[in-house]
């Protein structure tokens, strides 16, 4: 769950990053009018990319969706024109909606019935402090070197999440918590029977 929780903060930390940095970058070019264009056209690909990966039979790893996402925006810094720029966001466009899409089931996987409202909350709240945290740092990156950097600074947080994500899930332990920390053990026997199932010489 730590994993999944990781790699949400990532996304949305990316997503707030490239916002501010569309803004940024058309600032520079004098066009920043164009704005709402580049951001809608972010929108329509990550609703064409959420049908597409709806449609398909099988699912892709969050990391491995998250780590494309932030390998694809990185290289938006380079366009310098709202047209180019419009060009340059499709590629995060269509992975946006299938990378939320498989956090969400993931936490519904991993988290047991019981606490299903806890883990949901946890997600949101790891979502909501990515965005708070993605535009300030892609300002801090914008103000050190240009435009550019800010979608730099956002694609790579994008791909360390990814990273940490992955080292996360494969170092989790055979016996696994709830995202509240209750213990459980992966394969752990059930109760003990009763009644007419009970082992003989064991009082129910």
């Amino acid at each position: 769950m730590i994993a999944v929780l990781t790699m949400a903060f990532g996304t949305t930390m990316l997503l707030g990053g490239i916002d501010l940095a569309i803004v940024a970058a058309l600032e520079e070019a004098g066009q920043v009018s164009w704005a709402a264009a580049v951001v809608t056209v972010l929108g329509v690909t990550s609703v064409i990319g959420g049908l597409v990966y709806g449609a398909l039979s099988r699912s892709l790893p969050t990391w491995l969706l998250l780590g494309l996402l932030g390998l694809l925006t990185v290289p938006a810094g380079l366009a310098h024109d709202w047209r180019w720029l419009c060009v340059a966001v499709v590629g995060s466009g269509l992975l946006t909606a299938p990378t939320l899409s498989t956090l969400a089931d993931a936490v519904s996987r991993l988290a047991p019935a019981s606490v299903r409202g806890e883990a949901t909350g946890l997600q949101s709240s790891a979502l909501s402090a990515g965005f708070a945290l993605g535009a300030p740092v892609a300002g801090i990156a914008i103000d050190a070197s240009a435009p550019a950097g800010g979608f730099a600074a956002a694609g790579l947080a994008g791909v360390a999440a990814a990273l940490t994500g992955l080292l996360l899930s494969r170092r989790s332990p055979a016996r696994t918590r709830s995202p509240l920390g209750g213990p459980g053990l992966a394969g752990a026997p059930g109760p003990e029977p009763r009644g007419a199932d009970a082992r003989p010489g064991v009082s129910p």
